[in-house]
């Protein structure tokens, strides 16, 4: 920075508020600031601000080692939303969510000087493992509604997307809703299930039991498979519209309907959740959950913020909208 103030002829002052973007510096002196800085390639040394701030401006993140959509889209929401505050985020991934791993990875944050971590699981294992582990360093956990009130958290209302989802095939008429749950081991797939059994119940309804699945598309092509053999077997009839926990299990079930002759949505409607990237060119189109993950990864660095400076935890929950599309539509008479 010295090097910087001789060069464009001014104070060492004047640099940092340049490198501040503070308003009190005359333009014709931040241009000449601005342009010592190119002329020398100067860069700031964050070791030492970083000892003189103790801060460091990194976030830890801790997340699976998987191409789940949720996690993924969340994981860049984040980082564009940190980047934007001028903060930078450090990845590590798990391949499994155990106390063990995830403590390992906190201790190696730690090690690292960030000034906070986020968790992106809506895993029982990662929760568990959050909770046990105590340190000083601000942790989020992106995934649960809520934890008791004594952890930070940021997430999407999955309970409200769920009911929906649900309402929406109601709402056309159906009235035989069978839901294709995810893993019970995550929250998001019990409070997904809770929204659809809760809208089914409101409206009169007694909901099938869900099919117990996992986020594939491979078990929803099994899950399909079974229940079109059910039908013409006489074991058990095919419902008249399937809400899918994911939409991979989503992609899963149209294969296998498409592949038995079932028309959707002539025979069955379907609907799913997440809204990766290509579900408007599934065939047919897949109406399905969107979250609004841009907001969730806002949230998620505000609830950081808020744990760096102390405040007591409060949840923060965003919504998600229904995006309709060819797979969904009236019963046959």
């Amino acid at each position: 920075m010295g090097d910087v103030a001789q060069v464009a002829g001014v104070s060492h002052q004047t640099v940092s508020r340049v490198l501040n973007d503070h308003p009190n510096v005359r333009p014709e002196t931040r241009a000449r600031v601005l342009a010592a800085i190119e002329q020398l390639g100067y860069r700031r040394n964050t070791a030492a601000r970083a000892l003189v701030t103790r801060r460091t401006g990194a976030i830890g993140v801790v997340t699976e080692d998987s191409p789940l959509f949720g996690p993924t889209m969340t994981l860049i929401a984040l980082e564009n939303a940190a980047r934007g505050q001028g903060m930078y985020v450090s990845v590590a991934t798990v391949t499994r969510w155990d106390v063990a791993t995830v403590q390992a990875s906190l201790e190696h944050y730690l090690d690292q000087g960030v000034d906070g971590v986020v968790v992106i699981a809506s895993h029982d294992e990662a929760v568990r493992a959050v909770r046990s582990y105590p340190t000083h360093v601000p942790v989020v956990m992106v995934g649960p509604a809520d934890l008791d009130g004594d952890v930070h958290t940021a997430a999407v209302d999955q309970y409200a997307g769920a009911r929906l989802a649900t309402r929406h095939l109601l709402d056309l008429g159906h009235t035989d809703v069978l839901h294709v749950a995810g893993p019970d081991v995550w929250l998001d797939a019990r409070a997904r299930a809770r929204g659809w059994h809760d809208a089914m119940l409101q409206r009169g309804l007694r909901p099938r039991a869900p099919v117990a699945g996992d986020w594939t598309a491979s078990t929803g092509f099994r899950i399909g498979s079974r229940l079109v053999t059910a039908d013409r077997t006489g074991e058990d009839r095919l419902p008249t519209a399937v809400f899918a926990a994911n939409d991979q299990l989503a992609l899963g079930l149209l294969h296998a309907f498409a592949e038995a002759g079932v028309r959707v949505p002539h025979d069955v409607s379907v609907v799913g959740y997440d809204d990766v990237e290509g579900a408007a060119h599934f065939f047919p189109p897949l109406t399905t959950v969107t979250p609004d993950f841009a907001a969730l990864g806002r949230r998620c660095l505000d609830q950081l913020v808020r744990a760096m400076a102390g405040e007591p935890p409060e949840p923060a929950l965003v919504g998600a909208s229904l995006t309709v599309r060819a797979s969904s539509a009236a019963p046959r008479a």
